[in-house]
């Protein structure tokens, strides 16, 4: 993904105002100090703005899925945890790291246990409208690595510690190049 999608993005997600990075040059310009630079805008981007980029594919399953199965759809679809549905309820999720854990340290057989056995329940979310910052916070606080993103009781997708790392550097170099056509007088303010 291109950093000028992940600005088209931003800028799509706040409304669809002019150039791509219109949003994060009026960060720029709205800045309340002099050491605000292209980390505080590229944490200014919200989750909606990454799904946008990403996409809102959700891969999921049914806490009565045997582990094995999750596995294989984990490797398939190459993510690092799934998101466990009761109906169209999240109900936990599911990630390498319960399967290490809760599974193979205690000797259990993937093929006989349940997700439901061995899921996380406690899952913390978060909302369209959050911004990479706080869910580069809400994950090192949890240690976690993934986050469903609900939009009321919907759930729209999962942002995962690659996602928003992503955002980050694609914002950082588009700024980079604002910046440097600005010095260079190219800049069309």
């Amino acid at each position: 993904m291109t950093s000028s999608s992940w600005a088209a993005a931003a800028c799509r997600a706040a409304g669809g105002r002019g150039r791509p990075l219109d949003e994060a040059a009026w960060l720029w310009k709205s800045r309340k100090s002099s050491n605000w630079g292209s980390a505080q805008m590229a944490f200014a981007i919200t989750v909606r703005s990454v799904l946008e980029v990403k996409g809102g594919t959700v891969w999921s399953v049914q806490p009565e899925t045997a582990v094995f199965d999750a596995l294989k759809l984990m490797a398939e679809k190459e993510v690092g945890a799934l998101i466990v549905l009761s109906g169209d309820r999240l109900a936990g999720m599911f990630s390498e790291r319960d399967y290490a854990r809760k599974l193979v340290l205690q000797g259990k057989s993937s093929r006989e246990t349940r997700v439901a056995e061995v899921m996380s329940t406690a899952v913390v979310t978060v909302k369209p409208q959050d911004t990479v910052q706080e869910c580069m916070r809400i994950m090192t606080h949890n240690r976690i690595r993934h986050l469903p993103v609900l939009d009321g009781e919907a759930l729209i997708g999962v942002v995962s510690i690659g996602d928003l790392v992503n955002s980050i550097i694609s914002t950082q170099a588009e700024t980079i190049q604002q910046l440097s056509g600005y010095i260079a007088g190219k800049y069309p303010g």
